[in-house]
């Protein structure tokens, strides 16, 4: 059962103040010594990070496409353990959420999961009395959606002030703060968001108490505290559990025997063709009732984790998972360190900027051929997005580790979106027709976009082939929670024991 006070901060649209206003309670109430547990809807990496600068925990993503809706729930209970307040950051709009998906992955779904009061953040700089007329409709939409008050942000005077709260006293909704226009709190942000706590963390520090001191200032944080614990238990809902989920899965379940390929294409010239792959239900993410010899019979196979300013993409479940599967798990920073961890069996890339730092990863050879040579030694090497490009033979023109043939560069133009995915190889990650859901978030491109044994097949934007399976690697642009298919750190840690 899910009994901890809790609040879901939401807003009319991007742009509204949710982060400043989510990261500065969470450090607000974290100054008044309570322990606090931050959390993001959907699969955004980076508030995260700014989460963990604030409470001192990690920061948790709570994504009902890429996980499911019934793994809501107990992912927030696991992330929220002895915890006096959690507070939910949310994303886009308050009933935004998967395209042309209706509610799912909406923060407004997230709110609903965990019977969570809303608290609704109203850019309000261009409006007096409308503010009642929009918070009136956001409240009445759903009506299982409680908003439970109002944060003004951008507040001009104290005439304008008073003019919003007269105007919300005919709505019900009670105004639970007012921040005044004031010049934005220095976060900077470039072409895929906010910039990462990793790579400014001084600055970040800095940002992160200029937001609690604002939030301290303009809101009532006894009100928002007792909402809080007006939150009623989530009944059923257990704290998820990596040890738990590994010793219960054996390999992710594939799908029956393919047929051959109608109509698959990669954007870039063709690779081998795959086999067909077909729109399955999209909660077929569980695992085999078999069970697998445990990587514990192995204690410690180190699985270095690339991390640092250059890698700064990865779910806090992913670590858990590889330890629970009996893997230890150490991080090393590609930007500095010239050898992998002493003992590497496996290692996994995961997703950040190595654009902004192909300089300085390339001048870093003494590492990349350690990365090369473990590759071509056939072991363990799990790539995503960041991953992927570092593992191409060039970025930018710039020499990388040369393990895929393979040439990336920045490009104008974002892709970005969920994704219903199918594993068309077989690999240290899935088996040939294992369904995974993940998400995409990039601006550079590879070409070739996939290789002779491609890594996924995918239907949205357009059906294709994406990524690489060679040896022990598997390289992709897919961004993927291992949560949902917790089959997939057993199974990678069991071909890390060789």
């Amino acid at each position: 059962m899910v009994n901890v006070p809790r609040l879901v901060i939401a807003a009319p649209s991007s742009g509204s103040g949710k982060t400043t206003v989510a990261t500065g309670l969470m450090a607000a109430f974290a100054g008044r010594g309570l322990a606090v547990s931050g959390h993001k809807v959907g699969p955004d990496y980076i508030d995260p990070g700014y989460h963990t600068l604030a409470t001192g925990r990690p920061g948790r993503n709570l994504d009902a496409y890429m996980c499911g809706p019934e793994l809501v729930a107990p992912l927030f209970a696991h992330g929220a353990q002895g915890c006096d307040l959690a507070v939910v950051e949310g994303v886009m709009g308050l009933y935004d959420g998967a395209s042309g998906q209706g509610e799912l992955a909406s923060t407004a779904q997230v709110a609903k999961l965990l019977r969570a009061p809303v608290v609704l953040v109203v850019d309000a700089s261009s409006q007096s009395r409308s503010v009642a007329a929009l918070v009136h409709g956001f409240a009445s939409w759903d009506t299982q959606v409680r908003i439970g008050g109002v944060i003004l942000n951008k507040v001009g005077s104290d005439r304008h002030e008073a003019l919003l709260r007269e105007a919300l006293d005919e709505s019900g909704v009670p105004v639970l703060g007012v921040l005044r226009r004031a010049p934005q709190v220095a976060v900077p942000s470039r072409h895929l968001g906010l910039v990462p706590v990793a790579e400014r963390r001084g600055d970040a520090v800095g940002a992160v108490a200029a937001m609690a001191d604002r939030v301290r200032g303009g809101c009532d944080l006894d009100a928002l505290m007792a909402l809080a614990r007006s939150a009623p238990p989530v009944p059923g809902a257990g704290a998820w559990s990596a040890a738990e989920a590994v010793g219960a899965c054996g390999e992710p379940v594939p799908l029956p025997a393919p047929s051959r390929n109608r109509g698959l294409r990669p954007r870039t010239p063709a690779p081998q063709t795959p086999p067909d792959f077909v729109r399955g239900d999209p909660q077929g993410l569980g695992c085999a009732p078999e069970r697998v010899e445990s990587a514990r019979d192995v204690p410690g196979v180190v699985i270095a984790v690339a991390s640092g300013p250059a890698f700064t993409f990865s779910y806090a479940e992913h670590s858990e998972l590889l330890a629970a599967a009996g893997a230890t798990v150490v991080p090393f920073d590609p930007l500095r360190d010239e050898a992998l961890p002493e003992g590497t069996r496996g290692l996994v890339i995961g997703g950040g900027f190595p654009e902004v730092y192909a300089p300085e990863l390339s001048a870093n050879e003494p590492l990349r051929k350690a990365v090369a040579e473990l590759a071509l030694s056939g072991a363990p090497v799990a790539a995503e997005c960041a991953g992927l490009l570092y593992l191409a033979r060039s970025l930018d023109g710039l020499p990388m580790c040369g393990v895929l043939d393979a040439e990336a560069r920045m490009s104008e133009r974002l892709t970005l979106g969920y994704r219903d995915a199918v594993a068309v190889s077989d690999s240290v990650l899935a088996a040939t027709g294992t369904r995974m859901r993940g998400h995409e978030f990039h601006r550079t491109v590879l070409e070739p976009g996939a290789g002779e044994a491609p890594a996924w097949g995918m239907h949205q934007p357009e059906r294709r082939v994406e990524g690489f399976v060679q040896q022990g690697v598997h390289a992709s642009y897919l961004h993927t929670h291992w949560a949902s298919a917790p089959g997939t750190a057993r199974r990678f840690v069991e071909r890390c024991k060789g």
